[in-house]
C-alpha cells in the first residue's frame, strides 16, 4: 500500500527515525495496521519526470520485492536526493541495510526508533545521569 496523505507524510517525517545513505533518506514510524506501507518523496532537481519516474519504479519494485522479509506495521517514507538512476539491487541494498538499522533483522525496533518513540533524547538521558 502506498502512503498519499500529505498529513502523514508530515507526521512521519517529524516522529519517524531516519537512515540515510547514498542518494535515499529513509523515514520509518510504526503504524497500527498490519502491513507495511510506502511513501516516495522526490523533488523537481532530481531530474525531469522521466527520471523521477524511473526511480520511482525502481524503489516501489525494490519494497515490493523485500516487504514480505520486513515486520508488519511500518510506514516507510523515501527521500530521494539528486541522483542518477541506480540498478534495483543497488536499492535493494539500501532498503535493507535501513530497515535493519532502524526496525531491526528481528522485527524489533532499532535502538534508534526505540528512544524516538519514548520521546527520549540524548540531552534528555545525559540530565538523568547527572
Amino acid at each position: 500500500m502506498r502512503l498519499r496523505d500529505p498529513g502523514d507524510f508530515r507526521a512521519i517525517r517529524e516522529t519517524g527515525a531516519s537512515f540515510a545513505r547514498g542518494p535515499l533518506k529513509l523515514v520509518v514510524r510504526a503504524n497500527q495496521l498490519q502491513h507495511p506501507r510506502l511513501g516516495i518523496s522526490i523533488s523537481r532537481r532530481v531530474g525531469i519526470a522521466t527520471k523521477r519516474n524511473r526511480i520511482k519504479r525502481l524503489l516501489r519494485e525494490a519494497f515490493r520485492l523485500m516487504q514480505h522479509d520486513w515486520p508488519a506495521g511500518y510506514d516507510l517514507v523515501i527521500l530521494v536526493r539528486p541522483h542518477e538512476p541506480l540498478i534495483l539491487a543497488e536499492y535493494q541494498k539500501i532498503l535493507s541495510a535501513g530497515m535493519v538499522k532502524l526496525v531491526g533483522s528481528n522485527g524489533s525496533r532499532g535502538e534508534e526508533t526505540e528512544r524516538r518513540r519514548d520521546g527520549e533524547t540524548q540531552r534528555g538521558r545525559d540530565e538523568e545521569t547527572k
